[in-house]
Parts: C-alpha cells; sequence; structure tokens
C-alpha cells in the first residue's frame, strides 16, 4: 500500500493550504490530442490573460500569492510557480502549446483557472510520496538532463524512496516520473496557497476529471488534502 503525505512542514508554511489530487487510472494511450482537445487549450490560452491584466506582471495577485509562496523556502535561484511561467506566456502571444493529451487536460485546467498543476507516471513512484521540507541530497535529474542535482536543504518538494519527484513545489519535473506516451495511471496535483481560491480549486479538478474521462478514458478520481486530512491512498 502506497500513500501521498502531505507533511506537518508544508503546513507550517501554509496552514490554510489546500493540495488536489486526481488520480487517473487505466486511461487510453494517445500519441498526439485530437482537434478539439488543440482548440480547449487554445481557448484556455486566452482566457488565462484575464488574470494578467495589472502591469507591472509581478503585481498581478495569482503570481504574487506564489512568489510570497517561495519566499519562505529554500529555492533554486529564478525558481517560480509553474502557473507564472504558463501566464506569462500567454500575456506575451506565446502561447501553451500541444505536448501530449494529459498534459494538454492539466496545462488547460491551469490557464483557465490560474493554479499550478503537475503530473506524474504513478506507476513510477517508489515508496510512498510525500510533499515535505526536504534536508537536501535527494537524488535528482531534470527531464532531458543526464546531471544529478540534488535537493537543498530547507527546500519544499515532492520526493519519494528513490529521490526527488518535482522540485520548489511544482516548478521542476523529473526524468524518472514524467508523463510519457506510454503512461497509463497517473497522479495530479493542484496547490491552492490562497484559501480564498477554493472554488477555483474545485472547479479545476473537476475540469480535469471531466477532460480526461472524456478524451482518455480510464478511472478518474478527486481528492482535496488539507492539514485535517493530510495523507492519501494511492492505490483506491
Amino acid at each position: 500500500m502506497a500513500y501521498f503525505i502531505v507533511d506537518e512542514s508544508f503546513w507550517n508554511l501554509f496552514p490554510n493550504g489546500k493540495i488536489g489530487v486526481v488520480l487517473l487510472k487505466g486511461y487510453q494511450k494517445l500519441a498526439e490530442s485530437p482537434v478539439e482537445l488543440q482548440n480547449l487549450l487554445e481557448e484556455s490560452n486566452e482566457l488565462a490573460k484575464t488574470f494578467v491584466e495589472e502591469e507591472p506582471f509581478a503585481d498581478n495577485s495569482e503570481i504574487q500569492v506564489y512568489r510570497q509562496a517561495f519566499q519562505t523556502f529554500k529555492t533554486k535561484k529564478g525558481a517560480r510557480s509553474s502557473i507564472e511561467a504558463l501566464l506569462k506566456r500567454a500575456k506575451s502571444g506565446k502561447p501553451v502549446g500541444s505536448i501530449l493529451p494529459l498534459v494538454d487536460i492539466y496545462n488547460a485546467a491551469s490557464l483557465r483557472f490560474a493554479l499550478p498543476c503537475g503530473a506524474e507516471d504513478l506507476d513510477s513512484f517508489q515508496g510512498d510520496l510525500q510533499l515535505t521540507l526536504t534536508e537536501g541530497g535527494d537524488e535528482f535529474y531534470l527531464i532531458g538532463s543526464d546531471e544529478n542535482t540534488p535537493t537543498l536543504s530547507g527546500e519544499l518538494c515532492y520526493k519519494d524512496d528513490a529521490g526527488a519527484v518535482c522540485r520548489c513545489l511544482n516548478w521542476r519535473d523529473g526524468q524518472r516520473t514524467m508523463i510519457t506516451e506510454d503512461t497509463q495511471n497517473a497522479f495530479l496535483v493542484i496547490e491552492l496557497l490562497d484559501p480564498s481560491r477554493e472554488e477555483a480549486l474545485e472547479a479545476a479538478l473537476q475540469f480535469i476529471v471531466e477532460k480526461a474521462q472524456q478524451y482518455l478514458g480510464g478511472q478518474a478520481t478527486s481528492h482535496i488534502l488539507d492539514r485535517e486530512a493530510s495523507t492519501l491512498s494511492l492505490n483506491d
């Protein structure tokens, strides 16, 4: 039995935070997204612009929430939440393009609801998955790199028994657990650090579940973890 555990060290930093999870199991393998899904991603890029209308870019509230959060733990120089990168591309006219069907679905959710979302191959985890402040030295190979760049002491990351899975919250994914064309069981996560936007989190999770089942099939379930309920079985 494997679990996803949000450690107390996370809640000490963000006591009112929420972690949304979608478990997607037995879904259909598609090499590329159908036209309808590509159009949905294009529409989401346009909707994202409504979250970053303020100038300068950093003054937008959805950007500030995560920038301030990243100041509370140790990060690699220049680390930013994944949602900042997506919103910056949408605003600058360099929209997020199609990658893989599941990636397109969670990128569309991120853009529509201005929330950081990531996904990992569920079958690649070794032991429990934790979101925790690390002591440092956890093995990590960035996607596309053959160089080990271990975690820093005091860094907030996702990790399992083999090393880091995703660095600095949802900043950088690792090669070992990345979503590929062969993935059939996936773990998707959304980090909500502004408690006033819980409805957006719920809507984003529902969006992912509905679109995953529409385009990929399989079984999709959503969950929200908080300080009082901080553990989720990955085998359900």
